[in-house]
């Protein structure tokens, strides 16, 4: 695996060590364009990938960072928050709040802090991995470091 230092990658990278956190971002050549590909790609469980799903909630970003093995209930988020709808943002939105492309989305490096949400089911994973910015790279942490990075609030997303 080679690495790569050019665009969001390097701002996911940067976050990393700010946050006092190793650079264990990968890159994978071939790609790890969903959630399965990347869990056979790490020879992990899908339910450790980490997804970084972008919504729009009243004209806002909302990141919604959620195990690889199921989809948000976005209903039951909007009920625990006691918020409006909670929509799929499109991908220029995506684009425009996080500096990332749509499928390569990572939880940090973005041009500015966005509420964060965080999958209460990926806790049990001892490592999990995340999109690092681009189609092509993932880098592990732990639920703890990944709470503490985000500022993320746990919740029940599914």
């Amino acid at each position: 695996m080679e690495t790569y230092d050019g665009g969001p990658v390097a701002l996911v990278r940067s976050a990393l060590l700010t946050a006092g956190l190793a650079d264990t971002v990968r890159t994978f050549p071939a790609g790890v364009p969903t959630a399965a590909a990347a869990a056979e790609a790490l020879q992990c469980e899908l339910a450790a990938i980490t997804n970084s799903l972008i919504f729009e909630l009243s004209g806002e970003p909302l990141l919604i960072l959620a195990s690889g093995a199921s989809r948000v209930d976005t209903a039951l988020v909007a009920a625990q928050l006691g918020t409006g709808k909670i929509r799929r943002a499109s991908p220029a939105f995506v684009l425009e709040h996080t500096g990332q492309e749509v499928g390569g989305v990572a939880p940090v490096g973005h041009p500015k802090k966005i509420r964060t949400l965080l999958d209460e089911s990926l806790q049990p994973h001892e490592l999990l991995w995340a999109g690092a910015g681009d189609h092509n790279s993932m880098f592990s942490i732990t639920y703890e470091q990944l709470r503490s990075i985000t500022g993320a609030l746990e919740l029940q997303v599914r």
